[in-house]
């Protein structure tokens, strides 16, 4: 029970886990948090560094962090935790070359509430993802934010039928897709490679079986009721 299986662990929950989906001892645990190689978010849950790292340049660049930085942030799964913080900074404001490479810089609006709290809103992040990310990171996070009941699909909806940006088109049609009853972020990315597969419709976290059938009864990951 290294600390490299600790983290390996909390990445497989897409870069954020509850204590309870940790089995490692407390010291371990410690150990890694002391170290900065594991942030604990909120009570009870523990997240890669990365959205740690995305405040402190938030605040360099006067920012909020956005995307999958801010996903983290609120506590959902990714697939992957990106390599730079992601970062949107007013327009017009000016930051150096060395700062743009330490992170993803975007010049647009933010509001006042997400300059104080240096985090987009969670819907705002639910449509950053969807328009600017892959898919699989689209996807993901829209569905970890519907678990988490932090946004509704109606929210979402609503957000992109009023978007006009790049990118809005394809993510409305893949916020169709959209399930809170996804476990994690590897199980959404794995239900969107279903969508390829003609005549294929996957249900997340779907039970088979019934009581009155020898009482036979699970619950898998992802079925084709049909």
């Amino acid at each position: 029970m290294s600390r490299e299986h600790l983290l390996r662990e909390v990445a497989l929950h897409g870069g954020v886990a509850l204590r309870r989906q940790l089995p490692f001892p407390a010291r371990v645990i410690a150990a890694a948090c002391a170290d900065g190689d594991l942030v604990r978010s909120s009570r009870g849950q523990y997240a890669l560094p990365a959205a740690d790292h995305g405040l402190v340049l938030a605040h360099r660049l006067h920012g909020a962090r956005s995307h999958r930085t801010a996903a983290l942030a609120h506590g959902w799964s990714v697939t992957s935790p990106p390599s730079r913080p992601e970062i949107i900074v007013p327009r017009g404001h000016r930051v150096a070359v060395r700062d743009q490479r330490r992170a993803v810089v975007r010049w647009r609006p933010l509001s006042t509430t997400e300059k104080v709290t240096r985090l987009t809103s969670p819907l705002r992040t639910v449509v950053d993802c969807l328009c600017d990310e892959p898919e699989d990171v689209g996807l993901s996070v829209t569905d970890s934010a519907l678990r988490a009941g932090a946004v509704t699909a109606d929210e979402v909806d609503v957000a992109l039928a009023r978007a006009r940006r790049h990118g809005v088109r394809p993510a409305r049609e893949l916020a169709q897709h959209a399930d809170g009853r996804a476990a994690n972020a590897f199980e959404s990315q794995l239900r969107l490679l279903g969508l390829a597969v003609p005549h294929l419709s996957l249900t997340p976290q779907q039970a088979i079986g019934s009581p009155d059938v020898g009482g036979f009864r699970v619950r898998v990951d992802l079925a084709d009721v049909g």
